[in-house]
């Protein structure tokens, strides 16, 4: 099997649509409660986004009670899949199209993210995405918190022999390369260069993810031996 293995958030969907609207709502009743003053700390989030949502709130509430941050993990989670269904989201342009696309070429698709199952649902389902995806993976059935673990799991579920793993964070590159398939970093909202300097090849849209399979699938039947490093 071949198969294209694709990170959600700030890779599928556009995250940023939708994460600060659902912060400040999750904030709010931190201020409430008089455990918070000011606005809701987007930027700090911005520069973890990706990690799963454990270590968000170690990260956003590092002097806050465990309990607390787990009630701010269910605020949060209940306001983000609120704010999908209510339309307040969106797809990166040219997703469906990208994805009806790898479907017809034989690619199997697939989802592996450091989202909840009950967000990552609410994302499929809303748009649709079924009529590609042949499984949704989570962070949440891995062993661990590492997305190579999750990347695994699909590799060996679906016998998958070559792969390229999508995504716009180290840990989506990490993931492809430790199970021997190809990192595609994309250049999207939340990516930082240091991280995609790690990639095999970097995508600025998704319009491009075609040609950049086409390549590789290319390479391998000529058994060239051509560097796939071109950043575009």
């Amino acid at each position: 099997m071949k198969a294209v293995i694709f990170d959600m958030d700030g890779t599928l969907f556009q995250t940023a649509t939708i994460l600060e609207k659902s912060l400040e709502q999750a904030f709010a009743i931190l201020r409430e409660r008089g455990e918070w003053q000011g606005a809701a700390p987007i930027d700090e989030y911005r520069n973890i986004m990706g990690v799963p949502l454990p270590a968000v709130w170690q990260a956003l509430l590092p002097e806050k009670s465990d309990e607390l941050k787990g009630e701010m993990d269910g605020h949060f989670l209940e306001r983000l899949i609120d704010n999908i269904r209510e339309g307040h989201g969106a797809l990166y342009p040219g997703v469906e199209e990208v994805l009806e696309k790898l479907c017809s070429e034989g690619y199997s698709v697939f989802i592996a993210s450091n989202g909840l199952v009950r967000y990552l649902e609410a994302i499929v389902s809303y748009y649709g995405l079924n009529r590609w995806v042949t499984e949704t993976f989570s962070i949440e059935q891995a062993a661990t918190f590492d997305k190579g673990d999750l990347v695994r799991m699909i590799k060996e579920k679906y016998a998958v022999t070559d792969g390229a793993v999508v995504g716009d964070r180290l840990s989506d590159i990490r993931a492809a390369k430790a199970n021997n398939f190809v990192a595609v970093g994309c250049r999207f909202d939340f990516a930082q260069e240091q991280e995609l300097k790690e990639a095999d090849v970097v995508i600025e849209g998704f319009g491009e993810l075609i040609n950049v399979l086409a390549e590789v699938e290319s390479r391998e039947k000529t058994a060239l031996n051509i560097p796939l490093h071109r950043k575009v």
